[in-house]
């Protein structure tokens, strides 16, 4: 069974030296991610300080599929507590009324990017999906790659790609490639002939793509034994294997970020601790946290005061690489991911 259980606890005993605090044996919630080195970093970072400040159980599970939350909600047998998606999962569960709504005086959201906040959930990190290539094919001293125009001249930096099997922030790095400024992208994205610019552009790299991929570990893998000599990927991955000496170079300029959420179940049986939960996920304290475990950044600027000067540039969120990136439109992305998706297997299948 691919779900996981595991249960995280603190015991705070009556009268201990720590402090004599008193904690009802019951206390506890459910904790949903998707398993993995990202479930990891948040049992690190959040679950084991949360259980250790609260005296709160935490048991996780792994695989939050929408289906399985919408089967709970409608049976009326509702289990898990909090669940964590990209912005696209918050909104599709929002609108299917599968989440809380969550209100200021459940989490207290003053110090978070404005722009980074959603009435359905709270934000927990900043990712994004970057270019990285080969240093050993493009070694230290020797032209590299430092665009997504770059990733798509084949003739100037020869040798196989790897892209997304998805089409959500493959179009914008394909606008990017073809030109189109930053602070465009999105806008000229919605339109026919900015659709049609940005199929045209990933036909163009068709022959040179070695791998189509679905999970996040393959492109490191890609480059790393070589199988491609540039591949587009979540930073974080990227990072990971740059930390276990594969060599590899990541490149911020055109990076699409996106924003992870955690969210509260509709009638979650533990909605009081769920909701303490979420207010200890988003203080700066815990923000400024992650970056120890994985390389995501923070959603609060009041975190960077706790994260040294010189982990900033691996930070998806750190205010230069911030000035580098495309935010996803996770909105339009909802309203036409069937369509852009159908059309996107046509063009890369051929």
């Amino acid at each position: 069974m691919k779900s996981l259980k595991i249960l995280i606890m603190t015991i705070i005993t009556i009268g201990s030296i720590a402090g004599g605090v008193s904690v009802a044996a019951d206390d506890e919630l459910v904790f949903v991610s998707w398993g993995g080195s990202y479930q990891s970093m948040i049992r690190k970072a959040i679950i084991r300080p949360f259980s250790r400040d609260t005296g709160i159980y935490v048991l996780e599970e792994t695989d939050p599929n929408t289906a399985k939350v919408k089967t709970m909600v409608d049976s009326g047998r509702v289990t898990w507590d909090v669940i964590t998606d990209g912005e696209m999962g918050v909104l599709r569960a929002a609108k299917a009324g599968l989440i809380e709504r969550i209100t200021p005086a459940m989490v207290n959201q003053d110090h978070v990017y404005p722009k980074m906040k959603n009435a359905y959930g709270v934000p927990s990190e900043v990712f994004s999906t970057t270019l990285a290539f080969s240093t050993e094919e493009f070694p230290d001293g020797s032209s590299q790659p430092t665009s997504w125009a770059d990733f798509f001249d084949v003739n100037k930096f020869p040798g196989k790609r790897a892209l997304r099997a998805a089409p959500d922030t493959v179009l914008e790095v394909a606008l990017i490639a073809d030109g189109v400024p930053l602070d465009q992208v999105i806008e000229v994205l919605k339109t026919p002939d900015g659709l049609d610019r940005a199929f045209k552009k990933i036909e163009s790299i068709r022959p040179h793509v070695a791998l189509w991929y679905n999970a996040g570990g393959q492109p490191v893998q890609a480059l790393g034994s070589g199988e491609v000599v540039m591949a587009m990927g979540w930073n974080g991955r990227f990072q990971t294997g740059i930390e276990r000496g594969l060599p590899i170079k990541i490149v911020w300029n055109g990076a699409i970020a996106e924003l992870g959420f955690f969210m509260i179940v509709k009638n979650a049986p533990n909605k009081g601790a769920a909701v303490r939960f979420l207010n200890q996920m988003v203080s700066p304290k815990s923000q400024a946290e992650f970056y120890k475990h994985a390389s995501y950044g923070p959603v609060t600027p009041e975190a960077w005061d706790m994260i040294p000067n010189n982990e900033w540039s691996r930070l998806p969120s750190s205010p230069d690489n911030l000035t580098k990136a495309v935010f996803l439109d996770a909105e339009w992305w909802v309203e036409n991911d069937v369509e852009l998706r159908e059309r996107y297997q046509a063009v890369i299948s051929k």
